[in-house]
Order: C-alpha cells, then structure tokens, then sequence
C-alpha cells in the first residue's frame, strides 16, 4: 500500500489537549502515517498515537528514548523511532530529523538525495524548497510559544500541503 497521506507533528512538549485535537483531525482525515518531529517529552504522549503507524524522530527534550522507542514497536512493529528516519514513501524519497542535532539537517537537506525533508524544534513552521529537497516544519503543539500553536497535513499524491493553526481546532 501506498503511504499517501502524511500527519506532520513536532513539538508536543506535554500538550495533550492540542495533540488530542490535532489527532481527531488526523484521525478523520484518514492519514496513512504520522511522522512526529520529537519533543513529546513524555511517554505518555508517545502512547496517545497508539492507533496510527507511527514515525517518531527522537528530540533534544525526549529523555526516555529507550522506553518511548520500545512503547511504540510494541504498538506496531512497523513503528520507527529514532534520530534519523529516511525511506521512500510513495515514490519519494523522505528523510526526518527532530533538527537539534549539529549539522544533521543540513546534510539531510543539501544532500541532493531527498525530496523531501521534515523536521521540527525550532516551533515554527516552513514550507520551503531548497534545491531538490521539500523542506517541511509542522511548528508546534506546545512548548515555548514563538507562533500560533500548529500541525500539518501532507497529500504526497497531490503534492498539496496544509497547516492546521490553532483557532482551527
């Protein structure tokens, strides 16, 4: 099966009421699959995405990695949890970092092996093309409040990209 529908998250930091809205939204949008950027913070969060497959890119603020990476193989085996995630998703070629590591996003986006490139930690979104790569930033559900709290809804099939703002949830 084709992975089509993409839901972009970072930046939980503890907020489960605005991750409960964004994930009713998700939820009736029919993702295929969840990527969530990092800095949940909290096991607890990380369980609350129990009925998605999930892609969970590890964050300056997640301390129980080891925990949080065996919580979500345990709720799908093809769950992925680490620093670094790349793949092909429906014909394109995709990489995710959380975006705190030194370097890391840049080489990811510069490349030239990705069409697309998603991260998170600097709570504001992006919606950019640098050279070959698509470079995508949901924002954040919580956390330090830089711009309207937000999530993303990305269809690879048409190409098209949504942000949902908070006031829209």
């Amino acid at each position: 099966m084709d992975l089509v529908k993409l839901g972009i998250l970072s930046d939980t930091h503890n907020h489960f009421e605005n991750l409960r809205h964004a994930l009713a939204i998700l939820r009736a949008e029919k993702v295929d699959l969840l990527i969530h950027c990092g800095d949940a913070t909290r096991l607890e969060i990380v369980q609350e995405l129990s009925e998605f497959r999930v892609v969970y890119l590890f964050g300056n603020g997640d301390i129980l990695t080891g925990a949080m990476q065996e919580t979500l193989m345990r709720m799908n085996s093809q769950n992925f949890a680490g620093l670094t995630y790349t793949d092909h998703l429906d014909g394109t070629a995709v990489a995710a970092t959380h975006g705190h590591l030194d370097g890391e996003l840049n080489r990811l986006v510069t490349s030239g092996r990705y069409d697309l490139v998603i991260h998170g930690h600097t709570h504001r979104r992006r919606d950019q093309q640098v050279g070959k790569s698509w470079v995508i930033n949901p924002g954040a559900l919580g956390g330090v409040h830089i711009e309207a709290r937000s999530f993303a809804l990305l269809d690879l099939a048409g190409r098209t990209l949504r942000f949902y703002k908070e006031g829209e949830w």
